[in-house]
Parts: structure tokens; C-alpha cells; sequence
């Protein structure tokens, strides 16, 4: 079976299409992805504007092109924290199917926690027991934890890299009192949610990183991927802690040349290492290891599972 998904999210609009039957791992067949930074087309009410807008419906329809000439036996189209968010967004959805024929479901923040959470405890397996999640959007940052393929705990936060950028780091390199608020607002979210909703967790087995954001900072940080299996090197606090005032000196043209750090990543990988390097200190994570599997192989997992009868969440 020959599935599609086509992801929108803060950042870029991806389409990823696999060869998947149940009980078998997903072979990606194709993938593409446009560069939208949807944070950036946003008013002062939070609404995405017109160019935001035709870039969104752009990249959506010439995914949707792809689809067509591929073929697939079902497709799949979910919408983050871009379009969750923005003042506008029933507005915006509307237009996408009136002008491209797509749907769009929008995930909420625990929904894309949850269906991360059952990607990595596929690629991990039952061995790596308790694991801990993190994950960075362009928009949003999920945290989830729990020992099962679902999590028993998770919370979604309005600390994507991108969203933090724009507010916060909005200098180019950004000053230190900006990157210091950043960090405070930071330090204080991830806190409250440690204290109110982790506390009576166990102590996790490992703790796991999703994302391209997360990815990107594994291979600046830690090196190139396992020549084996392809799984991204481990990103370590401390390894972290000495990349970040390199960053911060550089303007985000040349972070762009750094190794794994791409052009629509460049503006605001900062920013992301600013919140998952804070992340990791509330949670007291030395080591973080990188999961290649996220949202997208999520979804595929799901809907595998639903042919199977497997009970959903």
C-alpha cells in the first residue's frame, strides 16, 4: 500500500509518501518539502496575511501535484500550530480547499505529542522503557513521557523555534538581552509544566529528541549520522552549551554553512537551541538521543494500525 502525507507546519509544507503494510516497517518512497516560516506572515491580531497565505496554498497545491502524479492508495493532510493558532485559521483552511482540494486536519498540541510519542516507541521498541519527548516545531514545542506506545503525560507549548524567533530574537544576530529573555521565558514555561505535570513521573529511561530542528542541532553538535543504521548522533548538554555563543555571534546567512544547519533553518536554529538547551536543563537531561521517526511516520503508524483493528488514542 502506497500512502501520502502532507504536513503543514509553521515552517515548511512536506509531503512524504511511504510503501507500507501492517506489521512492516514504512519505506519512504518520496519526499519533498517547501519552505513557508508562516511565523513571519503574521499581523499584529495574529492572523496570517495575503502573501502568507498564497505561499501556504502554493506549496499545498504543488504537493498535492505530486500526490497526483505519484499515486497513492490514500493520503493524509494534517495541519500543526501554524494554521491550530493563527486568528484566521478557519478562514485560511477554507481557502486551501476551495483552491487546492485538500483538507487539512488540524492536529491539536497533545494529538501531535501522542502521535510522535507512538513513532518513537516504534523505533526504540519496548527496551528503551521509560522515554521522555521532546519535541521542536516551528511553532510549537511538545513535551510527552510515558512507557507505552501513548503517552500518559504530555503538554504542548508556544515555543517553537520559529514563534520564538520572531518574538523574541527578532535582531539579526540578536542582542544578549534578548537572548537572556528568551531563555527566562523559557526556563519559567518548562518550570510550571515540570512541577504541575512531571513531577510524579518516573525517571525516564531515555530521553528522546524530534524534528528537523533537533536533527539539525545533532549533526552540528554531535557529528554525522550512524553510517549504518542512519540514526543522528546524540546531542549532549554540554556540547550544546558551547555551540550556542557561536551561534549567537553569527547572522543567521552564515549559520546557514554550518554542518547541518540548512538556509530555512538558519534563521532560526538559534532559537532552538536556546529552548531544547533549556529544556534539557529544567528536566535535567545530560544526554539527548535523536529519534529519526516523527509526526509524519506517526500518522503512517496510525492508519496501519486502524486497518489492523489496533484500539487508537
Amino acid at each position: 500500500m502506497r500512502l501520502g502525507v502532507i504536513d503543514v507546519g509553521s515552517n515548511t509544507v512536506h509531503l512524504l509518501v511511504v510503501d507500507a503494510h501492517p506489521g512492516a516497517s514504512p519505506v519512504p518512497r518520496h519526499s519533498q518539502r517547501s519552505t513557508l516560516r508562516l511565523m513571519r506572515y503574521l499581523d499584529d491580531d495574529g492572523a496570517i496575511v495575503e502573501e502568507g497565505q498564497q505561499k501556504l496554498v502554493d506549496a499545498i497545491r504543488e504537493a498535492a501535484e505530486a500526490v497526483d502524479e505519484i499515486g497513492v492508495d490514500d493520503l493524509m493532510c494534517t495541519a500543526t500550530s501554524a494554521i491550530r493558532e493563527a486568528a484566521n485559521g478557519e478562514e485560511v483552511l477554507e481557502r486551501i480547499t476551495r483552491e487546492t482540494g485538500v483538507v487539512l486536519q488540524v492536529l491539536s498540541g497533545d494529538d501531535e505529542a501522542r502521535i510522535t510519542m507512538l513513532a518513537v516507541r516504534r523505533w526504540f521498541g519496548w527496551s528503551a522503557g521509560e522515554i521522555l519527548l521532546f519535541d521542536i516545531g516551528g511553532g510549537s514545542f511538545e513535551i510527552a513521557q510515558g512507557a507505552d506506545e501513548y503517552p500518559d503525560v504530555q503538554v504542548s507549548l508556544p515555543l517553537g523555534a520559529g514563534r520564538s524567533t520572531v518574538r523574541f530574537l527578532r535582531d539579526d544576530p540578536p542582542a544578549r538581552d534578548a537572548v537572556s529573555a528568551l531563555r527566562a521565558h523559557a526556563r519559567a514555561a518548562f518550570t510550571d509544566v515540570r512541577e504541575r505535570l512531571f513531577a510524579d513521573r518516573p525517571t525516564p529511561t531515555r530521553v528522546v529528541g524530534t524534528s528537523k530542528t533537533i536533527r539539525s542541532l545533532a549533526r552540528l553538535v554531535g557529528g554525522p549520522a550512524d553510517p549504518v543504521t542512519g540514526a543522528p548522533a546524540p546531542i549532549h548538554y554540554t556540547g550544546l552549551r558551547e555551540w550556542e555563543p557561536t551561534l549567537r555571534e553569527m547572522p543567521s546567512e552564515v549559520r546557514q554553512y554550518l554542518p547541518g544547519i540548512t538556509p530555512e533553518r538558519g534563521y532560526q536554529i538559534l532559537a532552538g537551541a536556546i529552548v531544547l538547551r533549556t529544556a534539557m536543563k529544567v528536566f535535567d537531561v545530560s544526554t539527548l538521543t535523536v529519534s529519526p521517526w516523527a509526526l509524519r511516520e506517526g500518522i503512517v503508524l496510525r492508519y496501519m494500525d486502524a486497518l489492523e483493528g489496533q484500539p487508537q488514542r
